[in-house]
Parts: structure tokens; C-alpha cells; sequence
């Protein structure tokens, strides 16, 4: 096989070239799998231990003559291209694809409807639009109470087929009432969802934020049946020892009603800037079904009698990952949930 002859007539064919895709069958009819390359390649093993060395030089010449004519080639090619053209190098490295990134609350939300599910809790979705009877008399709210005031909720208007008020939920409670209307005790379930309030922002409030709220009705429930089941889910969800307390507290819709603490899980106890030197972080609100939201269901409470509880996932999110800012849950910031 003469090199020098099929190198010169390579030569004058890259002097012919118009286009990109000229110059990649050029490539392959030289140096390509099955090009004249290979085919020089493949015949040395006809050849003596002599001729196989000689040849084999003469490969090496060829291939990095002609190597560095077809990288000329392209170069020039490139050069001229027209404005709008793009050189597509198949040889080049893929750019990689930008990947999506779960949200934060998205997540602990997937993980508690996971950890609920796996203690039997049914997850239920509710409207985020509501009614005011639902949303505060259902729940043993006085028409006196502060929450009713314009500064804290959303109110949308009459109802003019119903004659009520209708708002944007204040918190996932007002599903409970809706719930046993339609479903026969017993039952466990949570309802995860949106809640909105009228009042400022800051690095700890919003106007609208994810709450979850849980209910358990049965036979012979108790206090003890609640505190077994979040000291479960809060070991799940940081992933280690968490001690819990109850304080006295107060919500219409419960009695008796308790806030909530669990210890540090930054200091674990022992007191830091996160829990400002107390070793306990306030979770969330909980306590007996009332007895008369049980009216209101239409659930007789001398057979029927349970817990509720309702906590915020923005404050779960912020306490597992470090974050300082509840604001930035719904700021759009990439560089923020890039992180997660």
C-alpha cells in the first residue's frame, strides 16, 4: 500500500472541501474505523518482522501528516462559517443538563406522609378556600376571637348560594369538621397543605406557609396515644434521639390543648443561639378533640374522643437544614434550592 500516494491524494481532496459535513466523511474515509488508515493497519500482518517495521513508520508518518492536515482544515472551515451557522464538533464533550431540585417543604412533606403512613395515618387533601363557619364556629371559635379579625385573615366574600362567608383557610383545622361529616370513626389521618394569614413578614412569619395538620379518633384515646406517636414521627424526621415535652397551652378546638416542645437538636439539650440557651425548640400546637367540635361533626363525644395537632413544615424544614429565613422558601431563589 503506497502512503505517500493516498497522503497526496488526501491533500488535494481537503483542498476541495466546502462544508462541515464534507470534512467529517473525509475523516472517515482516511481515519475512521473503516478508512485507509485501518486498512494499513489490518495488511501488516502479511508483512516480515522487517517490512512490519518499515511500514509501520510509514503509518506513523501518515497518520500525523494527515492528522494535522484535517485539523488545519477544520480550523478553516470554522473560520469561514456565516453568521447563524453553528459548528457542531461531534467529538466535543456533551453539556450537561441542568437538573431540577426538590423543594425543601416539598420534601419534608413527602417524608412525614411517609413516617404518618407508616403508623397507619391516612393522608387527606382539603380546600384551600373555605368557609367561615368550617374555618372558626365548627372549631369552638367565638365570633369575639381575634382570629376573626380582618388583620389576620383573607376574606373572600358572601357565598350567595350558601348565605356565608368564604376565606382563605388559616389553618388545615378547618378540614377536621368536613372530614368526620362524611367519614364514620375510628380513623387516623393528616391533611398537609397551604394556610394563609394577614399580617407582615419577617425572618419567622409569612402571609402563606405549609402547615400539616393530624386527627385521631377512637375509643379510649388518650394524651399518652398522642405523645407516642410524635416522639416517632420527630425521631424519624431528624434521624435521631429527640426528646419531646408538653406545656399547658390554649386552642379553642382542643381541651386540654399544649404546645409542643422538643429538645435541641442543634445543642441536643444543652442550650445554644437556636433555642436561645433554653435546650428546647417550640414544634407545635396540639390537644384533645373538643367536645364540641365533635358537635359540630355530629359525633356523639361520650363514645367517640381523640387528638389533634397541627404543625408548621417551614418550621420543621428550618430546624432540620439550619435555615434562618422562612422567606426564602418562596423567594425563587435558585441558589437557594440548588442546596437541596
Amino acid at each position: 500500500m503506497d502512503l505517500s500516494q493516498i497522503l497526496f491524494q488526501a491533500q488535494k481532496e481537503a483542498r476541495e472541501l466546502k462544508n462541515i459535513q464534507q470534512w467529517e466523511d473525509l475523516y472517515r474515509k482516511y481515519l475512521g474505523k473503516k478508512g485507509k488508515l485501518s486498512d494499513a493497519l489490518v495488511a501488516l500482518k502479511d508483512l516480515t518482522v522487517e517490512e512490519r517495521k518499515k511500514q509501520g513508520q510509514a503509518i506513523n508518518h501518515f497518520k500525523q501528516e494527515l492528522t494535522q492536515l484535517l485539523a488545519k482544515t477544520q480550523d478553516q472551515l470554522r473560520g469561514s462559517l456565516k453568521a447563524g451557522q453553528r459548528f457542531f464538533d461531534v467529538s466535543s464533550p456533551a453539556v450537561k443538563i441542568p437538573q431540577g431540585h426538590g423543594h425543601p417543604i416539598m420534601e419534608i412533606r413527602r417524608q412525614m406522609e411517609e413516617i404518618f403512613g407508616s403508623l397507619g395515618f391516612s393522608v387527606i387533601e382539603g380546600q384551600e378556600v373555605t368557609s367561615e363557619y368550617y374555618n372558626f364556629d365548627a372549631l369552638n371559635i367565638p365570633g369575639d376571637h381575634p382570629a376573626r379579625d380582618a388583620m389576620d385573615t383573607f376574606w373572600l366574600g358572601q357565598n350567595n348560594q350558601r348565605s356565608e362567608s368564604m376565606l382563605l383557610r388559616t389553618h388545615t383545622s378547618a378540614m377536621q369538621v368536613p372530614y368526620m361529616e362524611c367519614h364514620q370513626p375510628p380513623f387516623k389521618i393528616i391533611i398537609p397543605g397551604m394556610v394563609y394569614r394577614y399580617e407582615a413578614t419577617d425572618a419567622s412569619h409569612d402571609y402563606q406557609f405549609y402547615q400539616l395538620e393530624g386527627l385521631m379518633i377512637d375509643r379510649d384515646i388518650s394524651i399518652a396515644n398522642f405523645k407516642g406517636v410524635i416522639d416517632v414521627v420527630f425521631q424519624r424526621i431528624f434521624n435521631r434521639q429527640i426528646k419531646t415535652r408538653l406545656r399547658p397551652g390554649f386552642f379553642p378546638f382542643t381541651e386540654p390543648s399544649f404546645e409542643i416542645d422538643l429538645s435541641c437538636v442543634k445543642c441536643q439539650g444543652k442550650g445554644c443561639t437556636l433555642c436561645k440557651q433554653t435546650g428546647w425548640l417550640e414544634i407545635m400546637g396540639a390537644g384533645m378533640v373538643h367536645p364540641n367540635v365533635l358537635r359540630s361533626a355530629k359525633l356523639d363525644h361520650s363514645g367517640w374522643q381523640g387528638f389533634a395537632f397541627g404543625m408548621g413544615l417551614g418550621r420543621i424544614a428550618m430546624i432540620k437544614w439550619g435555615i434562618d429565613d422562612i422567606r426564602l422558601f418562596f423567594s425563587g431563589d435558585l441558589r437557594f434550592l440548588k442546596q437541596f
